[in-house]
């Protein structure tokens, strides 16, 4: 396909754009490629040998509802990420991409080169989630599916965006890991993330990680470098999305509790058979916890309580807990807990609240997972 004057400058300005811009965790891209869709002579992308491979089909058939999210915000600040259409009308990508936005300071270019400004509909820092509204969407989008069940170890996937102010890219790989937990921008933790070790780098924060079918598997947000990346569990985003569509916010179940791996030696001191459940080594005054579970005395590791279940399900690290609670718990939710307390398995009643607003300031997320340590739920 030819490219007019007017895209030429446009992709001057963005390159440019993208060279000036802070590099904020993720949330950084470029323009959208045609490279591989079909062309004005309505010829579809094809490899060198003239015949399709898998992942040009699927490149083909999702590229269209992929974008480029361009943010303009307070003191010439900015920033560029990727995102991806849901329906008619909405776009989904991190909060970490849009945070900064000032009104009216949200953009979109797809694939056809069309651009639409956006507006804000709701943003939960929490899950690093953002869902947009266009109003008009070109006709080369359609909305992606964002299916309900977890990827299998091992399984091919793709991740779509813009990569170091690079056009609309590709990248190939397989699900190296699932139930990840990864510090959000907001100090607690995303639970239930999905690893690959498809190619993630700053730009491709919003964008899809998709099967070769075009299903989403999860929404990218994360890469400690060029062999490992991480997108947020499609079950999360398929509790969060709707609620930020509907109400602008999503409201997180809150135990108020730091707690920490059961090794060895606690497992020892407190009568474990094996090394399994987490130790509380911390309760938040007022929360649900407070006064129902104790935590461990610092220099007494093994006199806290060790939850070993939630409502009958066996919790074995701290990667289960959240996970339990973020996907199968809600505010008002009364959940029961198998702890042990003083080498005596015992049970509590918690009931949940809704998690606090954040009290850390809304950073980036690390390029470096691990940055600053997860905490509890």
């Amino acid at each position: 396909m030819g490219v007019t004057p007017d895209q030429r400058t446009r992709r001057r300005v963005l390159r440019t754009v993208g060279a000036t811009v802070a590099i904020g965790g993720l949330g950084v891209g470029s323009s959208a490629a045609q490279n591989g869709q079909e062309g004005e002579d309505g010829q579809e992308g094809q490899n060198g040998d003239g015949v399709d491979s898998p992942y040009t089909a699927t490149y083909r058939d999702t590229i269209g509802s992929v974008v480029l999210v361009t943010v303009s915000g307070p003191r010439g600040r900015g920033g560029l990420g990727s995102g991806f259409v849901i329906d008619d009308q909405h776009v989904v990508t991190n909060n970490h991409v849009v945070q900064s936005a000032a009104e009216g300071g949200v953009e979109l270019q797809f694939s056809n080169e069309e651009w639409r400004t956006a507006s804000i509909v709701g943003t939960d820092p929490y899950s690093d989630l953002a869902v947009l509204r266009v109003e008009e969407l070109p006709d080369v989008a359609s909305g992606l599916s964002i299916v309900d069940r977890e990827p299998v170890i091992g399984q091919e996937v793709l991740v779509l965006g813009n990569p170091l102010g690079l056009d609309a890219s590709i990248s190939q790989g397989i699900v190296s890991g699932v139930d990840r937990v990864l510090p959000s921008p907001a100090g607690f933790s995303i639970p239930a993330a999905i690893q690959t070790d498809a190619s993630v780098n700053p730009g491709n924060s919003g964008g899809p990680l998709v099967n070769l079918e075009g299903e989403v598997f999860g929404i990218v947000f994360a890469g400690a470098d060029q062999t490992i990346g991480f997108a947020i569990s499609p079950r999360l985003a398929n509790r969060v999305i709707p609620a930020l569509i509907e109400d602008g916010t999503y409201e997180h179940p809150f135990m108020g509790v730091a707690v920490q791996p059961v090794g060895p030696d606690i497992a020892d001191t407190i009568g474990l058979e094996e090394a399994t459940g987490v130790l509380v080594t911390e309760v938040v005054p007022n929360a649900p916890a407070d006064g129902v579970l104790q935590p461990a005395v610092p220099t007494q590791p093994g006199s806290g309580d060790v939850i070993v279940a939630i409502d009958g399900e066996e919790i074995q690290n701290q990667s289960q807990l959240l996970s339990y609670l973020a996907l199968e718990t809600s505010p008002g939710d009364t959940i029961e807990l198998t702890v042990v307390r003083d080498g005596e398995r015992g049970s509590v009643e918690v009931m949940l609240e809704t998690r606090p607003e954040p009290r850390l300031p809304r950073t980036p997320i690390p390029g470096t997972p691990g940055e600053r340590p997860p905490t509890g739920p």
